[in-house]
């Protein structure tokens, strides 16, 4: 297997050195690079998620992002060893700590402890991770091996398609850790697998094997392990080298279908329906159709 940064790809510099971006002509893989702590999510790393994002939704030459992790896993969550080390600050047990909340105090730095109000608003802008997997106007892909768990979960739900291999192992985890969940865990899973198994995945939070999450439609494809890779690299690429206009109008349109009257959706539809007409790519596709020939989008 060819590794991403020798396939002709350049790779693109991160903030942080826990997280890896490369190119690979128009597909941006986006690795979480902490394998000896099963890539849990440090402030760091959340950080350089939220830009990295942020950056590829704006980016037109990037056409699909893929989401994974280094090394047998792919999210384990939130750090809970820092989790821990903030509740040993308060003088209070670990469950006192919101999920991916950022330091209470800094014993490096002498920093007072973070307000409620602080810690709030920073781990609410933290979970614009997830807002921007699911909305940005090109598909977001997770590519899963090994455990995705609480907010690493989260973030494999919060992405348009999830592909695995037979070794992924699937929780949502926040009930063990005494916490709620968060990045978005409530909205995503009912949606994927309906509100009572929903409920029950949250209140037991069982370990869920490839196999039974496939089952369930939490993954949409489980392959062998050195399959897994060159397929959702085969997938990304198809959907960067697509129509860039109908693909993210497809996108909003499910996206925003569950929560309108249909008369919305319909009217929602109809706008964009037409606004692909115009576009070259729609005029391309024609012409291909007419000639037998696939198409060539812009």
């Amino acid at each position: 297997m060819i590794p991403f940064e020798t396939a002709g790809a350049n790779a693109a510099p991160a903030a942080d050195p826990c997280l890896r971006q490369v190119r690979d002509g128009g597909v941006l893989v986006v690795t979480l690079d902490r394998p000896e702590r099963r890539n849990a999510l440090s402030l760091p790393l959340y950080e350089s998620l939220l830009a990295a994002l942020r950056a590829a939704a704006d980016d037109d030459g990037i056409g699909a992002v893929v989401l994974t992790g280094a090394g047998p896993s792919f999210c384990a969550g939130g750090d809970v060893v820092r989790m821990a080390n903030n509740a040993a600050a308060r003088g209070a047990s670990p469950d006192a700590q919101p999920q991916g909340a950022p330091p209470l105090s800094s014993e490096a730095s002498g920093a007072p402890p973070l307000s409620f109000e602080a810690r709030l608003r920073d781990l609410r802008r933290r979970t614009g991770i997830c807002e921007l997997l699911h909305a940005m106007p090109k598909p977001t892909i997770a590519m899963m091996r090994g455990h995705a768990i609480g907010a690493g979960l989260s973030l494999a739900l919060a992405c348009d398609l999830r592909y695995a291999d037979t070794t992924a192992r699937l929780r949502t985890g926040f009930v063990d850790m005494g916490l709620s969940g968060d990045f978005g865990a409530h909205y995503f899973l009912p949606r994927l697998v309906g509100a009572a198994k929903a409920r029950e995945l949250f209140f037991t939070s069982p370990m869920l094997d490839a196999a039974t999450a496939l089952s369930l439609g939490l993954l949409n494809t489980v392959f062998e392990t050195d399959a897994l890779e060159p397929a959702v690299m085969d997938i990304a690429r198809q959907l960067a080298a697509g129509p860039r206009t109908a693909i993210a109008y497809i996108k909003d349109n499910l996206n925003e279908a569950p929560h309108l009257r249909l008369n919305e959706a319909l009217d929602r539809e109809c706008w964009r329906q037409l606004r692909c007409m115009e576009t070259e790519d729609h005029h391309e596709a024609a012409r291909a159709f007419t000639e037998k020939r696939p198409p060539r989008f812009r």
